[in-house]
């Protein structure tokens, strides 16, 4: 399964300008609130229609500015699960799932994809509640049973765990990656939480301002986010201005040290980035003298703050997060390894 968009829509002040490929497995829209993520699924979906460009799914274009072909939503085989998850308030589960095979004839066949739903998503029991009756974790799963009782060729989640607590969105994260293996296609996933993208995305698209950023696979998207943006969006915590001076060594003026990098460095290196787990009492890679400023205690770890020996005073403290269990006394030396040290570039 493939998918290639490449649109372009104004909003007021707003443009939308997206260009991207998606195959089997997930790929993640991660950004902010407002930056168009959501606005580029209903593109796909036909809800929303792009002012040029193109949308390509498996072969058969979807939408064509130039060709003048635009399906509309019920046509092109996407399944979108809402935030809201959108259920009909006045209709049981069971009337909720069918009404995603509409077009289909057939008792014997309703009955069989209606089992089959209720076995994939853990739903025997619930027929007749109605959505008001059902916990925000099993509306979900009902959503998801409509949606993929009738085949989708993609399957579109549009920040599917905002409506949950934390305990519930944590459990649910497991189940749906398990489902989303099972389902073999390809998926979008919007969502604003960098750890959830981590975990159930093979790739990441990071958009911001109606733009993409970034789209790697999530492993070195996360190991390299090579400019300082995404260092950011990606939750890079210890970024400084910095220069090459050599072809594995950098200098960084703010905090007075230097540093190796298993990475070559290019000429148009700007910044360095060091995430906050990264710094390490006992390596003697990148090791200097550190003087502690402060400490911030969250339920299993410690962000400890420091300064270097000859840091400039007017730059900001650095922190380093590590859990309660390796909290070892507070060291007069820190060190980072090379493969640690995030070079970024304009």
């Amino acid at each position: 399964m493939s998918l290639f968009v490449d649109i372009k829509k104004k909003l007021g002040d707003f443009h939308l300008d997206v260009c991207l490929e998606a195959s089997d497995g997930v790929l993640g829209l991660l950004g902010a609130s407002g930056c168009g993520k959501s606005m580029t699924l209903k593109c796909i979906a036909g809800i929303e229609k792009p002012d040029k460009g193109k949308i390509i799914l498996d072969g058969v274009t979807l939408f064509d500015s130039e060709a003048r072909i635009n399906l509309p939503p019920q046509k092109r085989k996407i399944g979108y699960l809402f935030q809201s998850y959108a259920l009909f308030p006045n209709m049981n589960v069971r009337q909720n799932i069918l009404c995603g095979l509409r077009g289909e004839s057939g008792n014997v066949l309703k009955d069989d994809a209606l089992a089959e739903m209720l076995d994939m998503l853990q739903l025997h029991g619930l027929e007749k509640h109605r959505p008001h009756e059902l916990s925000g974790g099993q509306q979900q799963r009902v959503a998801l049973a409509r949606i993929l009782v009738g085949s989708p060729n993609i399957l579109m989640l549009d920040e599917p765990f905002s409506a949950l607590d934390s305990h519930l969105r944590g459990q649910l994260q497991i189940q749906m990656q398990k489902l989303l293996r099972q389902f073999g296609k390809s998926v979008l996933m919007v969502t604003h939480s960098r750890s959830e993208a981590y975990r159930l995305c093979n790739r990441i698209a990071l958009i911001d301002d109606g733009g993409i950023l970034s789209l790697k696979d999530t492993k070195a998207l996360f190991s390299n986010p090579e400019s300082r943006q995404v260092a950011i969006m990606t939750g890079v915590k210890n970024i400084a201005d910095a220069k090459k001076i050599g072809e594995h060594e950098l200098m960084v003026r703010d905090w007075g040290i230097k540093l190796t990098t298993a990475l070559p460095l290019k000429d148009e290196l700007c910044a360095v980035a060091i995430r906050a787990h990264y710094f390490n009492a006992k390596t003697n890679y990148n090791r200097y003298p550190v003087r502690f400023t402060d400490r911030m205690e969250e339920p299993f770890e410690y962000i400890l703050q420091f300064r270097y020996e000859n840091q400039n005073e007017n730059s900001p403290d650095i922190w380093w997060r590590l859990p309660k269990d390796r909290m070892p006394k507070e060291p007069y030396e820190i060190g980072i390894a090379p493969q640690n040290v995030l070079p970024l570039y304009k």
